[in-house]
This record gives structure tokens, C-alpha cells and sequence, in this order.
């Protein structure tokens, strides 16, 4: 047998892939009653993500009833339309945590 085709086979891994963690806008709507403002930290202490440190896109799904400005690392077509229409503000957090030196 030929050994490229006795030696096992590997797929490829991209090593510069980014990782999100994904939040829903019904569910910042559901936790966030009383704030104007969701960042990775105050969505870490809610319980709607694990790691502060690692980066979150909001996705579109639910219905945004409250004015809240949110600040995340990206965001989809949708949940940017929703933000807007409840009269919030989407900022967007440039750079990743885990490649900034401080």
C-alpha cells in the first residue's frame, strides 16, 4: 500500500479564526429591563454570555422593546435594523481582547 494512503488524513484548521459568542436580541430584551447600556461585562453578569474577555455578535432574533445602547465586537444586518428601530444605538468594539497588549 502506497504511503500517502496508509498515513492518516487531516483536516485543515484555520489558526486565525474568531471565535463569537452569540447573544439574541430577545434575550437582552428579556434581561435587560432596567438598562440603558449592555456591554460584554454587564451581558457576563446577566448570565447571557460565559466569557467577558472573548468577543460577542448580536444576532437578530426576538424583538427589542426598550432604547438600549449596546456595545459588542460585530453585529448582523438584522439586529442592527431592530436596535435602530427601538431607537438604541449599536457600537461596534474594535480589536479583539485576546491579541490587544497592555
Amino acid at each position: 500500500m502506497p504511503l500517502t494512503r496508509s498515513l492518516p488524513k487531516r483536516g485543515f484548521h484555520n489558526l486565525f479564526r474568531s471565535e463569537y459568542q452569540v447573544v439574541n436580541l430577545g434575550d437582552i430584551d428579556k434581561k435587560a429591563a432596567g438598562q440603558s447600556k449592555m456591554d460584554p461585562e454587564a451581558m457576563a453578569g446577566l448570565g447571557l454570555i460565559k466569557n467577558s474577555a472573548a468577543p460577542v455578535k448580536v444576532l437578530g432574533e426576538g424583538t427589542l422593546s426598550l432604547p438600549v445602547t449596546i456595545k459588542a465586537h460585530a453585529f448582523s444586518a438584522s439586529a442592527l435594523e431592530k436596535i435602530k428601530t427601538a431607537g438604541g444605538k449599536a457600537e461596534v468594539i474594535q480589536g479583539d481582547k485576546r491579541n490587544d497588549k497592555e
